[in-house]
């Protein structure tokens, strides 16, 4: 078997703006096609136009081409050899950032692709299966700015059955304090003791001393972390956040690869690596992430908020993980996020969600949505 194309497909809901912090709302497909007629299948969550660039792209030279003619003619059973030389082909340019996010959705379409061949999930292809049924987290975005607005974003969680969720700063938590407290006690009393609560800073706080006060009261009300506290590249800022007794997490907002997130372990002293498996490097660097973090004592969780293509990435990672660690379930409202994909995720009495027991990622496209928000 061999590699003969490359497929992207980019997807937009008619009448998004991007003015908002939310990329469920275009989408980017990746297909890697091969000569027997089995494909395999991703998404990526970067911007559709420049990964198109980095898989189309002619070659240049030696060290400096799209992924196309990287891996055109290749065995896609080699996936862990064809990550090593779209990475060594793409160096001059890429080995970070959105080359990796393009390296990422091929990768994840090559496991895809290995577990329709072999009638394996790619669960099963990654180690040994440990759980079944993942805890489900959801991201509730935006949060509001009054209580009320509170409860009736989080209700949108509760009645999808989570048992966890986490809500997402605003910028105006840094200008007001007091009322920002307000908001975090009163999302806390709305879901009683019994619901794991996280928070996402977002890049809400560009400083440390913005978000070092609330701190305490994350602890107080029992916050089970807090992500991505300042903006990635102030990693010396995400140390300070030690101390309180609520772990931090990082990475989610643009780290890449396994090399990046040493530093982010070493400098920033982060508990807990969140890499988006479509921008991470995949299956495949994500798998070395999760080896870098168990010999550091730390914690992986990973992120994921497009459809459930990603999903279905995830929970293959997480059910063969050293930790029984929660899945990123967005709530977003973007027909993308629920129509993408000819299956579903329902959230059990439990709020976990089964893992897929089919062949490859177990999800296939859904072709009346896909022509339906396909650009020419």
């Amino acid at each position: 078997m061999k590699i003969i194309d490359i497929e992207v497909i980019e997807l937009r809901v008619p009448g998004w703006t991007g003015e908002t912090f939310d990329g469920s709302y275009d989408n980017c497909l990746v297909l890697v096609h091969t000569d027997e007629g089995v494909t395999g299948i991703a998404e990526v969550d970067s911007v559709p136009s420049v990964i198109r660039a980095i898989v189309d792209a002619p070659r240049s030279h030696t060290h400096a081409m799209g992924l196309k003619q990287a891996v055109a003619g290749q065995d896609p059973a080699d996936i862990e050899g064809l990550w090593e030389r779209m990475y060594d082909l793409t160096s001059y340019y890429g080995r970070r950032g959105a080359v990796i996010h393009a390296i990422s959705a091929v990768d994840i379409a090559l496991w895809d692709l290995r577990g329709k061949v072999l009638g394996k999930s790619v669960g099963e292809l990654l180690g040994t299966r440990r759980r079944d049924r993942v805890l489900a987290y959801g991201t509730v975005y935006p949060l509001g700015e009054t209580a009320d607005e509170i409860r009736r974003n989080i209700d949108r969680g509760l009645k999808l059955g989570l048992k966890a969720i986490k809500i997402v700063a605003d910028p105006f938590w840094r200008e007001d304090l007091r009322k920002t407290e307000g908001l975090i006690r009163a999302a806390r009393a709305h879901v009683g003791p019994d619901i794991r609560l996280m928070v996402d800073a977002a890049t809400a706080w560009t400083k440390a001393e913005e978000g070092l006060p609330l701190m305490p009261i994350f602890r107080d009300n029992d916050f089970f972390w807090v992500e991505a506290p300042l903006p990635i590249d102030d990693l010396d800022g995400h140390a300070r956040f030690q101390g309180f007794d609520v772990p931090i997490g990082g990475g989610d907002l643009g780290l890449t690869t396994r090399f990046e997130y040493e530093e982010a372990f070493e400098r920033g002293k982060i508990d807990i690596a969140q890499p988006d498996v479509t921008m991470v490097g995949g299956l495949t660097e994500l798998m070395r992430i999760s080896d870098l973090a168990q010999r550091r004592g730390k914690r992986l969780v990973t992120h994921g908020y497009k459809s459930n293509i990603t999903i279905a990435a995830n929970l293959a990672f997480l059910s063969q993980h050293w930790m029984d660690e929660p899945c990123e379930y967005s709530t977003s409202q973007s027909p993308l996020r629920w129509q993408l994909t000819n299956e579903a995720f329902p959230i059990g009495t439990d709020g976990r969600i089964a893992v897929p027991e089919r062949p490859g990622l177990g999800v296939s496209l859904n072709a009346e949505t896909v022509a339906r928000y396909r650009i020419a």
